[in-house]
């Protein structure tokens, strides 16, 4: 796994940025400024073939949407890329948090001690075997037993702990994914959850701090992301989206999923209004050759659609929390972003479901982004870019591995809660 930012950056030091999606693939393509800036210089997005709920199931289908989204950035960017930072959806995907600690003899704790300790080969016992690591973050240390500890170096001790945010993926999924863009001719470097890039677009640190959960709501699945005292400590999938609720419409209604769509775009709603039954829409039926052979229907049943499939999906959302425990420990707050949350009352149904206070979350203005792509649909491939160019921190990297087991894990970790919660 490459981590640096310089090692990120391609020819003439861009960063590219892709987001694989279930129902649309994005490429943004950055130049560095001072300061941890950038400049957006190169978008290209196009319709997601090949790809179902963030896994690839169709090699040649993704293949091709991918080099046509790739190569309309390259063009607008007036340059070629090599090397490109990617979003991972589905697979299976696990979070667990570990506690683990090391003997540092009374020394004072250097580098070196912070990377034999993050070596992701000590914390394998548990991990599925057909599970790859995709992020190793670690959300605290503990020194002696004192807790609370944010950067070890520089101190004495003589046990050194740490909390480690591990998400996992199966071995399959992630290797169709590096072999569908290594055919483009491209080189993977880093890849990143999708919750996750979603959130480093979205939150403000304030949010990260004090504990908040971000919902992106794809095409293909629904992501979600727990952050307290500015760390990632808990992500999470659940396989429904956008393009459940269009199904649901072309399903109802008997009308081709292009018109179901356009439907849920123009005229969709979860808050029913007292005008719903005197407004009719036209809905052209499937298999009806003549486009006059239309169907008419109030609005009314259009929003009785969308809403239980949104409703469900909060729901869903809920209890995935409820089960992982970060149902009360993440707060109250909410940011709601992706696709699927702009629905007209989609923020006011999820804060009658969750109990929460919610907001929108869109991308944090960056240079050169266009008001088209600047909207939530387009919050992950925004995350990518601010992953590659500020470097989060992953243990990820090449670090050796040390026979030292410890016990009581379990027993650490519920200190770790314990202490935050």
């Amino acid at each position: 796994m490459i981590n640096s930012t310089v090692q990120n950056k391609g020819r003439g030091g861009l960063i590219a940025a892709l987001d694989l999606g279930s129902t649309k693939l994005c490429c943004f393509i950055a130049r560095p400024v001072p300061e941890n800036g950038m400049k957006i210089v190169g978008i290209g997005h196009q319709v997601s073939r090949g790809i179902r709920s963030g896994v690839i199931v169709d090699m040649d289908a993704a293949e091709a949407s991918i080099r046509a989204t790739v190569e309309a950035a390259e063009k607008m960017a007036g340059e070629n890329i090599r090397r490109i930072v990617v979003n991972f959806s589905g697979g299976d995907m696990k979070s667990r948090l570990i506690a683990y600690e090391i003997s540092t003899a009374g020394h004072q704790i250097d580098d070196a001690d912070i990377r034999r300790i993050l070596d992701p080969a000590a914390i394998e016992d548990g991990q599925p075997d057909n599970h790859d690591f995709i992020h190793v973050i670690p959300v605290g240390y503990s020194l002696d037993g004192g807790r609370g500890v944010h950067d070890p170096r520089g101190l004495f001790g003589e046990r050194l702990g740490v909390y480690l945010h591990a998400i996992s993926a199966g071995k399959g999924a992630v290797r169709n994914l590096e072999s569908c863009i290594s055919r483009c001719h491209l080189v993977v470097v880093d890849k990143v959850v999708t919750p996750y890039a979603s959130a480093l677009a979205c939150l403000v640190e304030d949010e990260t701090r004090l504990g908040v959960t971000c919902i992106d709501m794809g095409g293909g699945t629904t992501s979600i992301s727990v952050f307290f005292d500015g760390e990632l400590v808990h992500a999470g999938f659940i396989p429904v989206g956008g393009v459940h609720v269009t199904n649901d419409i072309a399903r109802g209604l008997s009308t081709p999923l292009a018109y179901a769509e356009r439907m849920k775009t123009l005229y969709g709603s979860v808050i029913p209004s007292p005008s719903d039954d005197r407004e009719i829409l036209k809905v052209p039926l499937i298999g009806e050759e003549e486009p006059a052979e239309t169907s008419q229907v109030p609005r009314s049943m259009l929003v009785g659609i969308v809403r239980p499939r949104l409703e469900e999906t909060f729901e869903m959302v809920r209890a995935h929390l409820e089960a992982a425990g970060f149902d009360k420990a993440a707060g109250r707050r909410v940011v709601l972003t992706g696709g699927a949350s702009q629905l007209p009352g989609t923020r006011e149904l999820a804060t009658t479901i969750l109990d929460k206070q919610v907001r929108m979350g869109r991308p944090r203005p960056i240079e050169g982004l266009a008001e088209s792509v600047g909207g939530p649909a387009f919050a992950t491939c925004a995350g990518l870019l601010n992953h590659a160019v500020n470097n989060k921190t992953d243990a990820l990297a090449g670090t050796y591995h040390t026979p030292e087991k410890t016990s009581s894990r379990l027993g650490r970790l519920g200190h770790w809660f314990r202490e935050h919660f």
